[in-house]
């Protein structure tokens, strides 16, 4: 009888042992978000700054009815330099930082927990998920970095396209935004925001899980280098981008509607607008050409960052 009673009382133990997390698992759990919100932030901050020049000159095109080339985006930014000065190139980039270290850390940290529970529900546990919980994960990761950081999207696009007189800081473009226009205008946009953030980041994260799990299959090699993660992040910002550019030219037009004189609307009267005064090539695909350049730029550092800046993490910590 004693016996039975330690044996099950073992038994309860170590079942009990089974279905609690240890406190070694737990530790390890916090510390792999930690490292996917450091990375994830370096490599967005990294991966803007080196583009914000473009970035800039791309949105004044989106929010006017100028005609794009390669030209006028040239010129635009020469004369830019030549009456505001080298700096005034990055004007709205603080705004950018603000919003893109957190939205690329709460996006990768995000992709990393996403892939985890999907792998698990699918039972493909440590292992390269199949291609449809890929996409969701990467559209899931997107949906919840802009759903948490569009305020600082608005902030960012109202700086990139007014002069300095207008708005001397971002504290400065919250308070007049919510004084002259109300607090619902930070926002304005959001709806095609997320549409258009579910193809983009769905796509461009598929599309770097996909080639990385390409090369592991093809060259034997577990891990690619670094030149070559940058081509695979070229690939997936040109596919992604390009599949969602539309909505981001009506996001722009929707957040920037207070200070360039197109009135308040939504999605489809901004559309028709669009259409109706550019034509629906010239303007829905504004810029994308820009876009061509410093996507394919900009993603690839973000991904080869957040990737190397793990591995990095990874060794120390090990």
């Amino acid at each position: 009888m004693g016996n039975d009673v330690k044996e099950s009382a073992v038994r309860v133990r170590e079942d009990a042992e089974a279905v609690l997390p240890s406190p070694v698992n737990s530790k390890s759990d916090h510390r792999q978000v930690l490292s996917s919100l450091l990375s994830g932030a370096l490599a967005g901050a990294l991966a803007k700054t080196a583009v914000a020049p473009l970035d800039r000159t791309k949105i004044i095109f989106q929010v006017s009815s100028k005609r794009f080339s390669a030209k006028e985006a040239f010129r635009l930014l020469y004369f830019t330099y030549l009456n505001e000065g080298f700096l005034s190139l990055w004007r709205g980039n603080s705004a950018t930082m603000v919003r893109v270290v957190p939205y690329a850390a709460i996006q990768f940290s995000a992709h990393e927990e996403y892939k985890r529970i999907l792998g698990h529900y699918y039972g493909f546990r440590g292992e390269a998920l199949p291609p449809w919980p890929r996409l969701l994960a990467g559209a899931l990761a997107g949906t919840t970095a802009a759903s948490l950081t569009y305020p600082l999207d608005l902030v960012r696009a109202r700086m990139a396209v007014t002069p300095k007189e207008m708005y001397s800081n971002i504290f400065h473009v919250f308070i007049r935004i919510s004084r002259e226009e109300g607090l619902k205008t930070l926002y304005h946009g959001f709806t095609p925001t997320v549409l258009g953030v579910i193809p983009y980041a769905g796509l461009s994260f598929f599309t770097y899980e996909t080639l990385k799990s390409l090369h592991r299959e093809y060259s034997g090699r577990p891990q690619p280098y670094p030149f070559e993660r940058m081509i695979f992040g070229a690939c997936a910002g040109l596919i992604g981008q390009s599949a969602s550019y539309p909505l981001d030219v009506v996001r722009r037009r929707m957040q920037t509607a207070g200070v360039t004189g197109h009135p308040h609307a939504s999605i489809a009267h901004t559309l028709r607008a669009i259409v109706r005064e550019e034509g629906a090539v010239r303007g829905l695909y504004k810029g994308l050409s820009m876009n061509w350049l410093k996507g394919p730029i900009a993603v690839g550092i973000s991904f080869t960052t957040f990737d190397l800046m793990q591995i990095l993490l990874r060794h120390l910590q090990s």
